[in-house]
């Protein structure tokens, strides 16, 4: 046996020379692992084993999503492609929904406008069942790495092709399909930054009922830090305010119905996701034929920094805009927008898209339940009675000045009351990290106001409660 590479030591060391200590799911020949050095997956071959429980290790293929350990040992080679292995989830919600419009129009043309090294491509083929996958980066020193990927799935010829990769300007391969009425049913753009030159192409070269999923990563921009660049990438002007990375996302579906509407279309978004490396924001948005009668969710979004009261201001109310605490401090009273103000998420959608996952066994175990409780996140915030924004539980506390209500307080009070353990869903052992959110939530549910936490932040709750209203039940509760 040859030497062994620094990596292939390593991993050995992770799996502690036994086999199945430390494997996540064991295939034909391959095994997928984790590495928490690089915290990134393993795909592993072996070369023999001796009495069934030494692991001899040959080949490591890094740079592998968690879910290519279900693609019976398909391989991806990132060479020195710009890749994300934090960003496993996003791709993994693109599959499913691609899948999801596959088995429900029995039908799926992808692009892939900026693949990268194809990973998300390969995806879409294998897993997706996509019938064809245009693979698209403008970077020809990528051409062999895609090639090598991709090459796993038979290409095809004439109309069963499978397959394409092209190395263009990602508008002049929408363009080319807009021409040539060559439409697609689903386009990925995973872009850098704010660039939004690529939506009004996007929306003309998209099948009607098509699927169009967007990305920025602009955390800048939408941290209300460049309100003149936001100004001229999505037609809005940002303010920094507490719910920045939740403006993030709205400000880009803004910028796509804004796009839309001048083509005589309408979106509707499917799921909106935030994930804090990067940062990264991606929206599924569906294309729809025809104008909506009104934009009732394309409005403005006022924030008082005094009374930490949020407000959407609806365009004829520009010029009479004033906050309820009427304490009209200079400055206090921060306005942003245009911005989408409507839900984030269809519900529906993504109970579509937890029951696919859960068919294909991605919530059993690791990565998976990230995924579920993710998915799960999600349906709650689709709550059309909730509001845009949320509110942190650090602020809460600091603006009634109080402290965080005593914990063994707290779990007499659950205790004492079955129905709000059903209602708050929350197990004894994770009392300790959600107590006061569970207190909160009943108390607000009694209040007859809704509430879910926010998967973009993990102290926050998303509720249609004024903040005054907020801060009495925050300050009753203290007193119990």
């Amino acid at each position: 046996m040859s030497e062994q590479s620094p990596g292939q030591k390593r991993f050995e060391m992770v799996l502690g020379g036994k086999l199945g200590k430390g494997v996540l799911q064991i295939m034909d020949s391959p095994v997928a692992g984790w590495d928490p050095f690089t915290k990134s997956y393993y795909v592993v071959r072996f070369l023999r084993k001796e009495q069934m429980s030494l692991l001899w290790i040959y080949d490591i293929q890094p740079n592998l999503d968690w879910n290519w350990a279900r693609l019976n040992g398909a391989s991806i080679d990132a060479g020195d492609t710009f890749f994300r292995r934090e960003s496993a989830t996003g791709r993994d919600l693109g599959v499913l929904a691609a899948s999801l419009h596959k088995k429900t129009h029995h039908s799926l043309r992808v692009l892939d406008a900026l693949c990268g090294c194809g990973i998300r491509s390969l995806r879409y083929l294998i897993e997706a069942d996509a019938d064809f996958v245009w693979a698209n980066d403008a970077n020809e020193n990528h051409g062999n790495v895609i090639l090598s990927n991709l090459s796993q799935v038979s290409r095809g010829f004439g109309e069963n092709r499978r397959w394409v990769v092209t190395h263009c300007d990602a508008n002049a391969v929408m363009a080319d399909s807009f021409v040539h009425k060559e439409y697609f049913d689903f386009i990925d753009v995973d872009s850098f930054g704010s660039d939004s030159s690529f939506l009004r192409p996007a929306f003309n070269a998209l099948r009607f009922g098509g699927l169009l999923y967007l990305t920025s990563t602009d955390g800048y921009t939408s941290g209300g830090h460049r309100p003149q660049h936001c100004l001229a990438a999505y037609g809005a002007y940002l303010r920094p305010m507490p719910y920045s990375n939740e403006l993030g996302l709205r400000m880009l579906i803004a910028g796509a119905v804004r796009e839309a509407s001048v083509l005589g279309y309408h979106v509707a978004p499917l799921f909106s996701y935030y994930s804090y490396h990067g940062p990264v924001f991606r929206v599924l948005l569906q294309v729809k034929r025809g104008k909506l009668p009104n934009n009732s969710h394309y409005s403005f979004i006022g924030y008082c920094n005094k009374c930490g009261n949020s407000q959407a201001i609806s365009w004829d109310r520009l010029g009479q805009i004033r906050c309820p605490c009427n304490l009209n401090v200079p400055g206090s009273l921060l306005v942003s927008g245009p911005l989408y103000t409507g839900p984030l998420h269809s519900a529906t959608y993504l109970a579509e898209m937890l029951n696919l996952a859960e068919q294909w066994g991605w919530t059993g175990n690791g990565t998976g339940k990230d995924l579920k409780k993710l998915l799960k996140q999600l349906i709650d915030e689709s709550d059309p009675k909730l509001p845009f924004g949320f509110i942190k539980l650090d602020e809460l506390a600091s603006r009634a000045k109080i402290d965080s209500p005593p914990l063994l307080t707290m779990m007499s009070a659950l205790h004492k009351n079955d129905p709000r353990l059903d209602l708050t869903k929350i197990y004894w052992k994770s009392l300790v990290i959600t107590s006061i959110f569970v207190a909160i939530t009943w108390w607000m549910l009694q209040e007859g106001y809704v509430t879910s936490r926010s998967h973009i932040a993990s102290n926050a709750i998303k509720t249609n409660c004024p903040m005054a209203e907020c801060i009495r039940i925050a300050r009753e509760l203290r007193q119990c």
